[in-house]
C-alpha cells in the first residue's frame, strides 16, 4: 500500500538502499589497499613484520589503530535517500 505520493514498495527500496550503501561502507573501511608501510603514519614507529604479513596494506601499529578504533565516528544524521517526511527532525 502506497502512502502519500510514493509508490507500493518505495519504503522498503530506501530501507534496502541505506543498509546497502552501509554495508558498502563498513566493508570498504575494514580492508587495507596497497603496500604496508614499515612504520606507523601516525606515531613512526615500526610495525611488526607479523602485523604486515597478517594485513596486507596496513598503515597503523596495533597502539594506532586501538586508538583510532576506539573514537566516536562523525556521521551524517540525514538519510540521504529516505522522502523528505523521514528527513525531518
Amino acid at each position: 500500500m502506497a502512502g502519500g505520493w510514493t509508490r507500493d514498495g518505495a519504503v522498503q527500496e530506501q530501507i534496502d538502499a541505506s543498509i546497502e550503501d552501509e554495508l558498502k561502507r563498513m566493508q570498504a573501511r575494514r580492508r587495507p589497499a596497497g603496500e604496508s608501510l614499515t612504520h606507523c603514519a601516525d606515531c613512526e614507529d615500526p610495525i611488526p613484520e607479523a602485523r604486515r604479513q597478517a594485513l596486507p596494506g596496513v598503515k597503523l601499529c596495533i597502539a594506532c589503530q586501538q586508538e583510532r578504533d576506539g573514537r566516536p565516528m562523525q556521521r551524517g544524521g540525514i538519510n540521504r535517500r529516505g522522502s523528505k517526511d523521514s528527513q525531518l527532525k
